[in-house]
């Protein structure tokens, strides 16, 4: 009997329509099977009831790729619903490229990808010589381009290709909770543009066509790379021309990174740099529609530029700090113009990540969040609205993810496998190794401000002062945890370890004098649980308007996982009632840092996810 050849779909419960494909034996793009992905991607996107499309493959293969006699009926992938592929087995040639069409994808282990175009003396044709390079970097797309070199989907999901890689029994993870968790992420992006009493009063943004930016180091340069990318006019201030040039090669220098990545034209870096004023007094600020402090984490330094930028700029000027933990109502307790200031923190590097965090006070007017929300649109940001604390809700939350991975350290477990354990959950960078690239100054700077905000649940630990005592602060100066040299990888450093004994008879924790044994679930459940028990604050105290804001700012600005659906999603899934009571037993073993909040005892109790609404206490 002939195998089926065609195009099929399914509609759950869930919302979510699952197109398979099928056309044995490697279910190649034939002409029947390009008009019926057309046709049902089309009724997909059609139907009120799909919330979200998986796109896959029957028989554990995604697709071989396109029938070399129908190149020319290839036809454009385009849905307006969340469309992910479920990769197995298979995806080469037109399979990939239907694949990298795609909003995300997801594969099984050892599963095959390339582009082996060149091979029949043709190349890709479906999009993959443009969405390759972007997905995986330039220098690696031309090589599987060019050589019609496949790689493992283990190796796509290291490169950015693939991003999620699942061990477990694939297509009843991808119908489930991946499915709903990228869905979840998809529409909570949506919902953080609406903003009440901002978004739905009547108000438009008012256009920001010059733009000051104090201070010309990492963040500032980035800051203003960002601008200049969207055609934004932007004076850039430092105290001296020595720091001034710095600034100015710094932003030169992000401008021209992007071109060597393939992602800007040499004309169009041209002419982003030709809009970059340089200044080192506030001449040029007379008639700018927006300032952007971005200078050390000083409150005595942030309090005299928001005075003189106050006398010095026009009345309608938005007078905005990139500050990441200090109180804006500190910052500003010495002007008059308390209904202009708000904070506009970006993460670092500040031209590539997305999530810009929108901080008001009780006096920041709703024009002035409107406008500084249509902004971070313009330079193509997710900007989310949260309220005036310490850290705000991104920084806030994940103070304590540091902090349990250096108690699991000085409880005896080696910080390498903590970093492996956490990456092989689905963020980018371990807890140490995150230390390592923002610097370690950084953390120590910023210690002080949150012991006297948070202090009674913090875990004090001397292997950062240690780290830096021994000359490790990082990436910057090639040592930290790890050695970064130029063109490699990071290394792991076993010298390091020396520091951390020190660090484990200073704190003396280890049980007995002997380190503990953990499971690799434990080791996730020691460092997220207490993340999770500080979002459960966040929300009680209304820092957020919505909990999905805080999954959209964890997964655009801690690289949290989307398709575990940002933190407070996953702890839903987890389940609010395990997580309180891991959390209680940890806090009896290892003390405060564990203790589970009030919210999080309260939603447990009584059988509520942490993400259902309650009675409004917001701060917005």
């Amino acid at each position: 009997m002939a195998k089926k050849i065609g195009v099929t779909m399914e509609v759950g419960n869930d919302g979510v329509a699952v197109i398979t494909i099928s056309n044995p034996p490697v279910n190649s793009l034939a002409s029947q099977i390009i008009s019926g992905l057309k046709e049902k991607l089309q009724e997909a996107n059609q139907r009120s009831d799909v919330k979200a499309i998986v796109l896959t493959g029957n028989g554990g293969r995604f697709s071989g790729g396109f029938d070399i006699n129908v190149f020319q009926q290839v036809h454009k992938t385009d849905s307006r619903k969340p469309l992910v592929a479920a990769v197995e087995g298979l995806a080469l040639g037109g399979g990939l490229e239907l694949a990298m069409a795609c909003h995300a994808r997801v594969a099984a282990p050892k599963a095959q990808l390339g582009l082996p175009e060149l091979t029949l003396g043709i190349i890709p044709g479906f999009g993959g010589t443009q969405r390759l390079p972007r997905l995986v970097g330039l220098e690696k797309g031309a090589n599987m381009i060019l050589l019609s070199k496949s790689i493992s989907s283990e190796e796509g999901h290291k490169l950015g290709l693939i991003d999620a890689l699942e061990a477990e029994v694939f297509k009843q993870l991808v119908l489930s909770d991946t499915a709903k968790a990228l869905v979840h992420v998809f529409f909570a992006q949506r919902a953080t543009s609406k903003v009440p009493k901002v978004t739905d009063v009547g108000l438009k943004p008012r256009p920001m066509k010059k733009v000051a930016v104090i201070g010309g180091g990492l963040m500032g340069s980035g800051i203003a790379t960002a601008l200049l990318l969207s055609n934004i006019r932007v004076v850039l201030k430092e105290i001296n021309s020595e720091y001034l040039l710095k600034g100015i090669k710094s932003v030169e220098a992000n401008l021209k990174g992007l071109v060597s990545r393939g992602k800007l034209t040499q004309d169009k870096a041209g002419k982003a740099f030709s809009l970059l004023k340089g200044v080192v007094d506030y001449t040029e600020f007379k008639d700018v529609d927006m300032v952007i402090e971005a200078v050390i984490e000083n409150i005595q330094l942030k309090q005299k530029i928001f005075k003189e930028i106050e006398e010095v700029c026009p009345p309608h000027c938005i007078l905005a700090s990139n500050t990441s933990t200090i109180d804006l109502n500190v910052i500003g307790e010495k002007t008059n113009s308390k209904d202009r200031i708000v904070g506009a923190h970006f993460f670092s590097p500040a031209h590539l990540m997305t999530l810009l965090e929108i901080v008001r006070t009780e006096n920041t007017s709703a024009q002035v969040i409107l406008d500084l929300m249509a902004l971070g649109k313009a330079i193509k940001k997710v900007p989310v609205v949260v309220g005036n604390c310490i850290g705000f809700a991104v920084n806030r939350t994940f103070f304590p993810y540091s902090q349990a991975a250096h108690m699991l350290v000085n409880l005896g477990v080696d910080l390498f496998r903590v970093d492996s354990v956490i990456t092989s959950f689905g963020l980018p960078l371990g807890p140490f190794q995150l230390g390592d690239l923002a610097g370690h100054g950084i953390g120590i700077a910023v210690k002080d401000i949150y012991a006297k905000a948070y202090g009674d649940r913090m875990f004090s630990s001397p292997l950062t002062e240690l780290l830096l005592k021994s000359g490790r602060n990082g990436k910057i100066n090639g040592r930290g945890y790890y050695i970064y040299e130029k063109g490699s990888k990071p290394k792991p450093d076993s010298s390091v370890l020396s520091v951390v004994e020190e660090s484990r008879k200073l704190t003396n924790i280890m049980p007995g004098g002997k380190p503990i044994s953990v499971t690799d679930k434990e080791i996730v459940e020691m460092i997220l649980f207490p993340v999770v028990n500080e979002a459960c604050r966040v929300l009680d105290e209304g820092v957020v308007i919505r909990a999905s804001d805080l999954d959209v700012a964890s997964v655009l600005g801690m690289s949290f996982p989307s398709y575990r659906g940002g933190l407070l999603f996953w702890a839903d899934t987890v389940g609010p009632k395990y997580i309180y009571e891991r959390l209680k037993r940890l806090s009896e073993t290892y003390g405060g840092f564990f203790k589970p909040s009030r919210y999080l005892e309260e939603r447990a109790t009584k059988g509520m996810l942490l993400s259902e609404p309650k009675p409004s206490r917001s701060r917005l």
